[in-house]
């Protein structure tokens, strides 16, 4: 019987490591196929003017391969995006998780989880037959495609995975935690600020960089609400075309192994760049995090 144990064991493990090395493989694979195609665009520009250079115009004579107003886009949607998203979704699962009544809570959460079901594309329509002509109406702007309806859309489709993931962090705290501050005459709000929210800290992080790891990279959403104009904004009711919309709108016009079809891998290797930044970072900050919370308890 202990043979069988351990041979099942050990089956299981050579079955995980395989997976695991088939993910890590494919995605190595996927990253030199990136760079394969991205790198040879620095043969005929510099590094300096494809980062710095403002000016987007592959197909003109000669082109102008600037993506400099393309990675603003890209940040200021993201950067904006978190401000509506983190503080909603982090607020409404604490509400869900402390404050509402176990009956709310159980209604509530499913139709906040179903909001991750929908389709990017359903969104980005959404924004634009619905959101942009408001936009356009309550601002008084030219158009109702901008930065802050790309936003919006993507704050929307963030809330649900920082919600609901927040929400089982919050809910894992150990309930003598939280007996234990209000035995110690602690308010309820005092409790959650000082006890809850330290103890769960890591478990939001994650559910924080989740979030915007979905914002910084989807590409319907903006490809369908940002505008398409490949300009650094002065303002969010400026129309902005991140990254993720130039590959996807200008790759089925690129010629394979023209200097516009190394230009947009080119760009994707710069989005991996960020992406890759900011998981790190965000990793690091769940890190010391946890790290704080657990000296605090």
């Amino acid at each position: 019987m202990g043979n069988k144990r351990q041979t099942a064991e050990k089956s299981m493990q050579i079955l995980f490591f395989c997976i695991a090395t088939a993910s890590i493989t494919i995605l190595f694979l996927i990253m030199i196929f990136l760079f394969k195609e991205g790198l040879p665009i620095f043969e005929s520009v510099s590094i300096r003017d494809f980062v710095f250079g403002k000016l987007w115009y592959p197909t003109s004579d000669p082109a102008d391969f600037g993506v400099f107003a393309l990675i603003v886009a890209s940040l200021s949607v993201t950067t904006v995006s978190a401000a509506i998203s983190i503080p909603l979704g982090v607020m409404t699962a604490i509400y869900l998780s402390e404050i509402a009544s176990k009956r709310l809570a159980e209604i509530v959460k499913p139709m906040v989880e179903l909001l991750a079901a929908l389709p990017s594309v359903v969104i980005g329509f959404f924004g634009m037959v619905l959101v942009a002509p408001f936009l356009q109406q309550v601002f008084d702007i030219p158009t109702g495609l901008n930065l802050f309806n790309a936003a919006l859309m993507l704050a929307f489709m963030s809330i649900p995975t920082i919600c609901s993931i927040s929400e089982d962090a919050i809910h894992s705290v150990p309930t003598a935690l939280k007996e234990a501050s209000l035995a110690l005459g602690a308010t309820r709000l005092e409790t959650i600020v000082r006890v809850i929210l330290p103890a769960s800290i890591s478990g939001i992080s994650t559910a924080i960089i989740l979030g915007m790891s979905r914002a910084i990279g989807e590409t319907m959403v903006v490809l369908m609400v940002a505008g398409g104009a490949a300009m650094v904004p002065e303002s969010i009711f400026d129309p902005v075309r991140p990254m993720p919309a130039s590959i996807a709108s200008e790759m089925a016009e690129a010629p394979i192994g023209s200097e516009h079809y190394y230009a947009l891998f080119a760009i994707g290797i710069v989005l991996f760049l960020f992406t890759l930044a900011f998981n790190v970072v965000a990793d690091f900050i769940a890190h010391r995090y946890r790290q704080v919370g657990e000296a605090t308890l």
